[in-house]
Formats: C-alpha cells, sequence, structure tokens
C-alpha cells in the first residue's frame, strides 16, 4: 500500500526566528516534508469473529453453498482482494479456524469452503484514515550502504484510523550532512506481526504486578502456587483450570483468573516475517489492556554499560477507560517484545527512558501527576518505585502542562530534553532545557520561549492549536525534530545544535 507521506507543492521550507530577551535569536528550519493520513494504507482484521451468533451463522449459510458456488464466490474475492494484501489466504484461514474453535464447529471443511467462510470474516482496516502523528525518531540499526556524512533513521507514528483506534507505523529514511531528509520508498504491503507462541514468564515478577493490580493475593497464589518458576500460556491456562476445580468453594476466582489472563496477553512477542521490511511493520492493539489504541511511542536507541545496544519505546496502551505505560524491547524491530511497565510510578503517560545508565541506573523522564516534570531512577527496566520532582510549569505558554516531548539527548554541554508546554487555549508549544550530565536534577538551561509554537495552517487539525514530539535525535551538528501539528499530520524541523546549546545556556535556570 502507498505510505501516508506526500511532498505536497503547496509546502515549502520555512525558516522561523524565534526571539529571545537574552541576545539570542534561534532559526529553526521546517523542512518541505509532510507525512499525512492516507486511506489507502489498510490491513485485515478478524471482523465478527468472536460474535457467537454471528459465527455459526456464517458456517450455516456457506455450508449449503454448492461446491461450484463456492469456487466463484472465493475467486471473485481474491481478485477484489489478493492485490491489496499479502497473505491473504492465511488471514483467511487464520480467521476460519479462530471462529470455528469458539463456534465448536468440528468436522472436515474443504480448503476452498474453509477460506470462504474465512473471508466473511475478515475485514479491511484503515489504519491511518484519519490522522498520523505524534512521531518519534531514532538511528536506524542497519546503516550499511549510507553515504559518508550521512545516517538512516526509524520514525514511529501514531496512526488512527476508523473509531479513532491508534496503532503504531514506522518509516525509514536518511538525513544528509547538510540536514536534508529522504524518506523511503512506501512498501507495497502493510505486514500484520505475528505473535510468537510459548513466551515465557516469570512467576515472581507476574506476581508482584497482579497485586500492584489489586488482584487478591491469596486467591491469586492459589494458581501461582501450581506454575513453575517460568511459565507459558497455555500452562497458566492450565492452572487456572485446576485451581477452579480444586477450590469451588473460593470466591472471586474467576475474576482472579480473568486478571491474570489479562495481564499474561499484555506481556508477548511479535516477530516480522523474514521477507517483510521494517517500514511494513506495524503495532496495532492485540490485548485487552490495548484494546482502544497503542499511543505516542516514545524511542530511544539505549547503550548498556557493556557497550550493548537495545532499541526501547515506551508508550501508553489504552483499553477505553484505562491506561497502562507499557514498552517496546527490541534490537533489530524483526523481534519484538512487549512488557507491562510496573512499580508505584508508573502512573499517567509520557514515560521517556534516558539513552543511557546514569550512575549504574536506568533513568526515566515522566510526568506522573499529570503536571509536572519528574526523574525517576531503577536498576530494573520494568519497575519504577520512586520518583522526584524535576521542574514545574513556569512560563505563560506552558502553565497549564509540562511534559516531555521524548528521551533526553546527550550533548557536551548535558541533557538536552526536549519539553512541552500546555498554555491558554489548549495551546500546546515545544521547548527544550539542559540537565547537567552527572547531576541530572540540575537545570543548567532552560528556553524562555518556545521553540515550536502552533502558527498559520498547523493550528488547524483535528485537535488544532497543538505542536507536539516524541522524539528528537542528533545529526551533524543538527537537532532533527520530527512534530505533530494539530493531531492530523507530521513535519521535519531542524535547528542548529550549537546555537541551541547556547541559548538555553543565556537562558540559565
Amino acid at each position: 500500500m502507498i505510505l501516508a507521506l506526500s511532498f505536497m507543492s503547496s509546502l515549502k521550507e520555512e525558516t522561523v526566528n524565534v526571539a529571545h530577551e537574552s541576545r539570542g535569536r534561534l532559526e529553526v528550519r521546517k523542512l518541505p516534508v509532510k507525512l499525512d493520513r492516507n486511506v489507502r494504507r489498510v490491513v485485515t482484521l478478524p471482523f465478527g469473529v468472536a460474535t457467537n451468533p454471528q459465527g455459526t451463522d456464517i458456517f450455516r449459510r456457506v455450508g449449503r453453498l454448492s461446491d461450484e458456488e463456492v469456487e466463484r464466490t472465493l475467486e471473485t474475492v481474491l481478485e477484489q482482494f489478493a492485490g491489496r494484501h499479502e497473505h491473504i489466504e492465511e488471514r483467511f484461514e487464520e480467521h476460519f479456524q479462530m471462529a470455528s474453535k469458539i463456534a465448536r464447529k468440528k468436522g472436515k471443511w474443504a480448503r476452498a469452503r474453509r477460506l470462504l467462510i474465512g473471508s466473511y470474516l475478515t475485514m479491511e482496516y484503515s489504519i491511518e484514515a484519519a490522522a498520523l502523528f505524534n512521531p518519534s525518531i531514532v538511528p536506524h540499526p542497519d546503516q550499511s550502504g549510507v553515504a559518508d556524512g550521512s545516517q538512516r533513521f526509524i520514525m514511529s507514528l501514531r496512526a488512527v484510523g476508523e473509531g479513532h483506534l491508534s496503532s503504531t507505523v514506522f518509516q525509514t529514511g536518511i538525513v544528509s550532512e547538510s540536514g536534508e531528509v529522504t524518506l523511503d520508498p512506501s512498501c507495497e504491503y502493510s505486514a500484520r506481526t505475528e505473535v510468537k507462541p510459548d513466551r515465557e514468564y516469570l512467576k515472581s515478577l507476574f506476581g508482584k504486578k497482579l497485586d500492584e493490580m489489586g488482584v487478591h493475593t491469596s486467591t491469586a497464589a492459589l494458581v501461582l502456587d501450581l506454575l513453575p518458576e517460568k511459565f507459558t500460556f497455555d500452562e497458566l491456562d492450565e492452572s487456572i483450570e485446576k485451581a477452579r476445580t480444586e477450590n469451588k468453594q473460593v470466591s472471586g476466582l474467576r475474576r482472579v483468573a480473568g486478571s491474570m489472563r489479562r495481564l499474561a496477553r499484555a506481556n508477548y512477542q511479535l516477530q516480522l516475517k523474514p521477507d517483510d521490511d521494517i517500514s511494513d511493520l506495524i503495532l496495532f492493539p492485540r490485548a485487552e489492556t490495548e484494546a482502544r489504541g497503542i499511543e505516542d511511542m516514545r524511542l530511544v536507541r539505549f547503550v548498556d554499560d557493556d557497550g550493548a545496544v537495545i532499541y526501547y519505546g515506551t508508550y501508553t496502551a489504552y483499553d477505553g477507560e484505562h491506561i497502562l505505560p507499557m514498552l517496546m524491547e527490541t534490537r533489530d524491530f524483526r523481534t519484538i517484545n512487549i512488557h507491562t511497565l510496573n512499580g508505584d510510578c508508573v502512573q499517567n503517560k509520557g514515560m521517556a527512558l534516558f539513552p543511557r545508565r546514569i550512575g549504574g541506573h536506568y533513568a526515566m523522564c515522566s510526568r506522573i501527576d499529570g503536571r509536572n516534570l519528574f526523574l525517576m531512577f531503577s536498576d530494573y527496566v520494568h519497575f519504577w518505585e520512586s520518583a522526584a520532582l524535576l521542574a514545574e510549569p513556569k512560563y505563560p505558554w506552558e502553565l497549564r502542562i509540562m511534559g516531555n516531548c521524548g528521551s533526553p539527548i546527550e550533548t557536551r554541554e548535558g541533557w538536552l530534553l526536549i519539553t512541552h508546554g500546555v498554555g491558554p487555549m489548549r495551546r500546546y508549544c515545544i521547548s527544550a532545557m539542559l540537565l547537567d550530565l552527572e547531576d541530572s536534577f540540575q537545570i543548567r538551561g532552560r528556553l524562555r520561549e518556545p521553540l515550536l509554537a502552533p502558527a498559520g495552517e498547523e493550528r488547524e487539525g483535528y485537535v488544532p492549536n497543538v505542536v507536539y514530539s516524541c522524539g528528537s535525535m542528533i545529526h551533524a551538528g543538527r537537532l532533527i525534530v520530527p512534530y505533530a501539528v494539530s493531531d492530523t499530520a507530521s513535519r521535519i524541523a531542524t535547528v542548529d545544535l550549537e546555537e541551541l546549546l547556547g541559548q538555553l545556556l543565556r537562558d540559565g535556570p
């Protein structure tokens, strides 16, 4: 499918001068690149598979068709849709098997009849028909073949489709030594990552998270005591059924079992097929905890003390009522592990990891109270138990709310933290602050004026008067800032790094 990006003829390069009282004037360059929503990028999803009456009805009605009608109807379906989706027959078979298990339809079905039933239980979903925004950018794990002075990147974006359901998509490209951005050609197909079976869970961590969720400890122990220290989802299922058989008199066991299954399904592994491209990758809601969306991923290229590189992505899962902070882990964007974040301080949105340990500890910037910036430290990347205040809103354009716009970036002068602030009329602006490299609670500089503010056509969109980013990177002496405009589309801006650091130091804390 054609990726949602367009080089619009009316979109020209712009230079915005940000005036500062302290003798400074920052020049922000807006590139003539716009990543826009696209109604033509579609994926296949189950349609009414879990609805028992509908599933039973489809089996009955298709079962009445003659072999000739089945072959003719399936041929028409494949003519209309096979060119729009890779491996579409696999999807039909998958959805048939899902529905037959739920509807308890046993017996042998001819392949053509199975595929036709599966087609009735499949729908196209336009993943970014409504919006493509809140981007985050990191260096690509594969820099082979890139010209000297250039760098390949990978960018995550929040895509919104029918029903305002959010997923995460990825775009790759190259930024040149002169700061020009070239986006890679769109891929023909959008890949549906497969859940890798037999994921193992650690009982100690699983029990700790259940306790944080408020699940009744003694009731959960009836199941946990039956499990080995490392267990699979199937083993959890078996232990739940055994515990229910042996403890029929225990009230609340069914509810606790449901919570245990939901937690297990919230932690999973995805695998991209060998012939699929990274820019094909889509993180679509799979667990109950993210049923209404995967929101605002903040990517970071993390380098551990031993030099090992892993990419993390913090994001928010939303089930329609509650949010749950989550963590994506990958080394190559092909095998992807999804985990819940745990601990008393795992609250609210906008959690962003530092790109390395500080003093031997993982560090995270967050907004646990929904209004101020906090720093958190932990010995375990999945558990966060304490937090301390870093900064409160200070200037008129950010007095309502402030937060981060992605992970801090290490520079010679300190940690460059891109921030956002909310002011009058819910107007979102992007700014920056500079933290000391050794004592990250020490603020060395803080822009008195926004780096980017909504203006002109960028004020118009699904949520007006908003510019927002989930992560930037440095290349060839420039800060590369991909940013969303009014929760509709995304653009890219650059600013000279030395000029920005100088202005931060002049403005002071």
